[in-house]
């Protein structure tokens, strides 16, 4: 592609968030790009599965009708009613995406998740601190969703940022073609590789689909740019993965992929109120993970990754 034509490249984010350090080496700016290829039942970001703008309600912000009636006067499709307190009543089976009713919501309460940006406006945004990146080692994270499901717009955006001498790191599930994961590599600094379950019907359980494609890509990424730093990450989330079985068959994994760093990543609903504005049902019931569990099981995937669990094992058996 020419310098032109990826700077031109325009792609849907939902949200740009600076000044991260835990996605990635350094200082970071996400780029958070709309769409993803898993619906995971515990997703913090729910806006960000699918890949157009879509609208949502936060009712705590209405004025109510009594203050307010712009919304009513614009809506086309019947999507929008008056709830017994006044305020508005968002029919969300009936709306039609139009996003007429957010562009006249004077206190926000109807919003849209989701906006066009070129490579050049978004990488605007990136080098606007770029002192922190020099100084700390940080650059530029794309995460999501999944950032490769809008590939045309990552690649160009991962090739651009290249060119500007911006460290790149994504944060991917790997459920893309393997094609688009080669492209990547080409231009990254840093991957953050998603596991969530060894097992694949597990996997198609709590995600909605298999893990074959996860990890073949996984291997072959390992395979294919060995020099490439890769840290899987695996969110512990309670009644999914959280039992000692789950964290070992994936640390062996990571284990025969050799020179892979491998990190548990804690569970939290902060993301619970979105399913709300967006009129759908979070589907974790179960409360976050107790520190200590969490640290019991940090501390059996250690022991998998350096062999203390079969030297353990292998103590007792000869016992």
């Amino acid at each position: 592609m020419s310098v032109q034509t990826d700077r031109k490249t325009q792609g849907i984010l939902f949200n740009v968030q600076k000044y991260s350090v835990h996605d990635g080496p350094g200082i970071r700016t996400i780029l958070f790009l709309k769409g993803c290829s898993l619906r995971c039942r515990w997703c913090s970001n729910p806006e960000s599965q699918r890949l157009e703008p879509e609208l949502a309600f936060n009712r705590d912000k209405c004025l109510g009708e009594d203050h307010c009636q712009r919304c009513h006067s614009v809506c086309p499709n019947q999507a929008l009613g008056v709830a017994q307190d006044g305020k508005m009543h968002w029919i969300a089976d009936n709306c039609r995406q139009c996003h007429a009713c957010a562009q006249v919501c004077p206190n926000k309460a109807l919003i849209v998740y989701g906006y066009k940006a070129t490579v050049e406006q978004a990488l605007r945004w990136v080098e606007e601190d770029e002192a922190f990146y020099s100084r700390s080692g940080g650059g530029v994270t794309l995460s999501g969703g999944e950032p490769l499901v809008q590939s045309d717009f990552a690649l160009a955006l991962l090739r651009e940022s290249k060119r500007r001498r911006i460290h790149t790191c994504i944060e991917t599930c790997g459920m893309v073609p393997w094609h688009v994961i080669r492209e990547a590599a080409q231009h990254l600094d840093h991957v953050l590789y998603d596991v969530k379950l060894a097992d694949s019907e597990k996997h198609r359980a709590a995600t909605g689909a298999g893990n074959e494609v996860i990890l073949d890509n996984l291997r072959r990424l390992k395979r294919e740019y060995p020099n490439l730093p890769i840290t899987v990450r695996t969110p512990v989330i309670p009644g999914i993965n959280d039992t000692p079985e789950d964290i070992r068959s994936i640390a062996q994994i990571v284990k025969d992929l050799g020179g892979t760093r491998y990190e548990l990543l804690g569970y939290h609903r902060m993301g619970t109120p979105k399913y709300v504005y967006l009129g759908r049902s979070y589907g974790v019931t179960e409360q976050n993970l107790p520190e200590e569990r969490l640290g019991q099981l940090r501390a059996l995937a250690r022991q998998v990754l350096t062999g203390a669990e079969e030297t353990a094992q292998g103590v007792c058996a000869g016992a």
